[in-house]
């Protein structure tokens, strides 16, 4: 009895022993990892201290120009804030600032609201139309001038034009074309027979000319990107192709377009970004109409800020807020789906 007990208390004191070293070799491990952590960060900031001093700037300034704007406009649509009680200075007397927090109030009357359904969903068809249709021409257009021929620069360079001339030059430009009465497009059409077209006046031909001009407006991106993939590609893989009796349209597919996967993924997201919050197509050359036909999205943010009366800022926000959310799950849905096809992104 006695020796079971001894043997007992051996075990205990020995387990308790390998406990404590473990636990002191954990420790140590800990510290360690710690220390290793803290020293690798110092060694990087005394060895790339050059870089981190060049980037610096940047970041401050996106924090300012970006941060602070982002930040103050969830604050904003968390609340009631609007032109009337919002802090404002009126000759020389200072009004301070009356508005209260509402919290989610802002978000549930927009999301409840049936006109950021029919926003949302002409934005959502005018970002598919637009995107496609660019996406399409742009890499026929490429395809056109990734050969040999006479004049290739020159094309290249008209191609591109648009890329150069100002966005807003541009759609004054279209806008003075499509003009019911005195414009070029309808001028041409009375020259043949033709009645003249409400391009801006009807809903449906509004819509066509907004998507139209946009269009026009991406080719020049769309083709250079896609442009520069098509070269990217060995040319003796077309050979080897052709010579095993391969036809243009299946050089096309099992080349070209796996060729151009990684550069198509991602001009196809930028451009999806870009037209969907492509404001200046829209407001210079409808006004979001006629009536409401063409709004999107941010338009509509803008005419809540900017048009109504009183001014919402809270709301214009809240619709802010909502487009930022949209398009970060879009791209979180967007780079999901790149890796599960093997793409690094």
């Amino acid at each position: 009895m006695a020796a079971h007990t001894s043997q007992s208390v051996a075990k205990a004191a020995g387990s308790d022993g390998q406990d404590t070293v473990a636990a002191r070799g954990r420790s140590r491990r800990t510290d360690s990892a710690k220390t290793g952590n803290s020293g690798g960060l110092r060694r990087a900031l005394a060895t790339h201290w050059y870089a981190w001093a060049m980037v610096a700037p940047v970041v401050l300034v996106l924090g300012v120009i970006i941060g602070w704007p982002l930040v103050r406009g969830i604050y904003l649509s968390l609340t009631d804030a609007n032109e009337r009680n919002v802090a404002r200075i009126i000759g020389v007397r200072h009004i301070d600032a009356t508005y209260k927090f509402v919290g989610l109030d802002n978000y549930t009357a927009v999301l409840g609201d049936p006109v950021f359904l029919q926003r949302l969903a002409w934005t959502i068809a005018w970002t598919v139309l637009c995107v496609s249709i660019t996406f399409t021409l742009g890499l026929a257009l490429a395809n056109m001038l990734n050969r040999d021929f006479r004049g290739r620069a020159a094309y290249r360079m008209a191609l591109i034009l648009p890329w150069a001339v100002p966005g807003f030059v541009s759609v004054f430009a279209w806008r003075f074309l499509f003009n019911r009465d005195s414009g070029i497009l309808n001028k041409i059409l009375d020259g043949g027979g033709i009645s003249a077209i409400p391009w801006l006046d009807d809903p449906t031909w509004a819509k066509f000319s907004v998507v139209a001009v946009n269009v026009w407006l991406g080719i020049p991106f769309m083709m250079v990107a896609l442009l520069g993939g098509l070269q990217s590609i060995p040319a003796e893989l077309y050979e080897a192709a052709e010579m095993d009796g391969a036809t243009a349209w299946q050089r096309f597919r099992h080349i070209t377009l796996p060729g151009l996967r990684t550069v198509s993924m991602t001009v196809i997201l930028l451009s999806t970004i870009w037209t969907f919050n492509m404001f200046p197509v829209i407001f210079l050359l409808t006004r979001g109409g006629p009536g409401d036909s063409t709004e999107i999205l941010v338009t509509q943010a803008f005419r809540e800020a900017f048009v109504a009366s009183p001014r919402d800022f809270a709301g214009s926000a809240t619709w802010g807020v909502l487009i930022l959310a949209l398009l970060m799950i879009f791209a979180l849905v967007y780079r999901r789906s790149l890796r599960k096809q093997g793409e690094v992104w």
